[in-house]
């Protein structure tokens, strides 16, 4: 599957790779301050922004996205950045096919099988009644049950489209369907000997220390930073620390 790119600056070709519920700009602050060193392609991954719809969203399949997606924009080779499910989908790719990673790095997950609830949020998120009188308020309130965080509300609220014809822009019913592969891990065979970097949130449990051992033994030369002042959505909580850490990874990048 080509997936939706958005590109930014010109040099060494860096990917950023976005989470679920996401899209390519979320990584927004991100591409627009290493575009002026390097060519920075942010993807919407398969059911998520202006990509494709499918039904299968094993971490394979979506590795094999997007080094279609990277071939077909003739890049052979970029570092890797990727945030949660998109972290999952980087170290699949990196694993399979590890001649196209030049560097790597993953933000706040490890590949080990989680259970986050994201089969409550989605099934709230499907219980919204499109309808023409449908506002944000009401989606708003219609999913504080099932997520009682506004903010994490609100991320999952941009894609609801509102008006006369209200929809999901995403592909809610695959993804809904998809979820326990989205938060279990495919046994990706292969290693990965290139510079990567583990980034986690001080504040966020997703990593924890028994998971350093896994990490290790798929990626040899992992390096892990916390970043302090930030849980899951590091790249959100801590801007200015999250992009300092992924200047100084891909300094050496050529």
């Amino acid at each position: 599957m080509i997936l939706n790119a958005i590109q930014a600056g010109e040099g060494p070709p860096v990917v950023l790779l976005h989470g679920l519920f996401g899209a390519a700009r979320n990584f927004g602050a991100v591409q627009r301050a290493l575009a002026a060193r390097f060519r920075v392609i942010a993807l919407d991954m398969r059911n998520h922004g202006d990509s494709p719809h499918a039904p299968d969203m094993r971490y394979p399949v979506q590795a094999a996205d997007v080094r279609e997606t990277l071939l077909s924009l003739g890049i052979e080779k970029a570092a890797v950045i990727g945030h949660s499910m998109g972290g999952k989908a980087a170290m699949a790719l990196a694993l399979r096919w590890p001649d196209q990673v030049g560097r790597l790095l993953v933000a706040d997950i490890a590949p080990v099988i989680y259970q986050h609830g994201n089969e409550a949020i989605a099934q709230a998120m499907e219980a919204i009644v499109l309808t023409p009188s449908l506002t944000r308020q009401k989606a708003d309130a219609a999913l504080a049950e099932a997520v009682p965080r506004a903010d994490i509300r609100a991320f999952l609220l941009q894609n609801l489209r509102f008006g006369a014809s209200p929809h999901w822009r995403i592909g809610l019913t695959e993804i809904a369907a998809a979820i326990p592969d989205l938060e279990g891990w495919d046994d990706v065979p292969g290693i990965y000997s290139g510079p990567s970097a583990f980034v986690t949130g001080a504040n966020s449990d997703y990593v924890a220390p028994e998971h350093r051992p896994v990490i290790r033994s798929r990626f040899p030369a992992a390096r892990f930073v916390a970043i302090k002042n930030a849980g899951h959505w590091v790249h959100a909580d801590n801007p200015a620390g999250f992009l300092s850490v992924v200047e100084a990874f891909l300094h050496e990048w050529r």
